[in-house]
């Protein structure tokens, strides 16, 4: 379920509150080719200290939303949901923790699931199984997955988005435009798919503090499982 929820927000859309105004120097990418503006916005973003993520995708019916807030080398916090069914999650970037909704654990476990796990949260390696899960919440992870696969790519010229300037580049074969910014740092500032299966992902408030921490009580899972 993970890797199709990573699969499907791939395909989809980043935003990025831009800083910057009319005094604000050039990022350097506005002539520069596709790829190359693609890798200067993945740099960008993964050097930044921290980053709130915000999404909502459909792929097939299936609605995801996530809230995140991540720190670059400390892991991330935040939420998650499935067609309405959510569950919080907190990445140390070692250890993964899970607190599922009520209707997140009566879905998938039943009414004594719900009861048994409600207000609790769940300790696993964030590793193995729970893997793609933990990559949700660390800025390396999921900025990975948002910007590393992708096909043929072109740019469709500059713009702005949320009033700061920005040039584009279209995924033609997978769909969807990712907008960077041409002036400041070169963060993604969004990528937008329309139709159907579509939906966004924003990435905003980089470099401010952000505090990533565990519960104080947890159940750990024998072997992650």
């Amino acid at each position: 379920m993970w890797l199709r929820w990573l699969a499907v927000l791939g395909a989809v859309t980043l935003a990025v509150a831009g800083c910057g105004g009319g005094s604000t120097p050039p990022s350097g990418v506005a002539s520069k080719a596709p790829g190359q503006i693609l890798a200067a916005a993945s740099r960008a973003i993964e050097a930044a200290n921290s980053v709130h993520v915000v999404g909502s995708v459909v792929d097939n019916g299936i609605h995801v939303r996530l809230n995140l807030h991540l720190a670059r080398g400390r892991g991330g916090e935040g939420e998650v949901s499935e067609n309405g069914l959510g569950f919080a999650l907190i990445s140390t970037g070692k250890v993964l923790y899970i607190q599922g909704s009520d209707a997140f654990w009566t879905h998938f476990g039943g009414a004594n699931a719900a009861k048994l796990f409600h207000g609790k949260w769940l300790k696993a390696p964030d590793s193995g199984q729970f893997g793609t899960l933990g990559s949700l919440a660390t800025t390396h992870g999921l900025v990975g997955q948002l910007l590393s696969k992708h096909g043929k790519l072109v740019r469709s010229g500059r713009t702005t988005v949320d009033g700061q300037p920005a040039v584009g580049v279209v995924d033609r074969t997978q769909g969807g435009t990712l907008f960077v910014a041409t002036t400041g740092r070169p963060y993604p500032l969004e990528i937008v798919k329309r139709g159907t299966n579509g939906g966004y992902v924003k990435f905003t408030d980089f470099n401010q503090p952000v505090k990533v921490t565990p519960p104080s009580k947890s159940i750990s899972l024998p072997n992650g499982a």
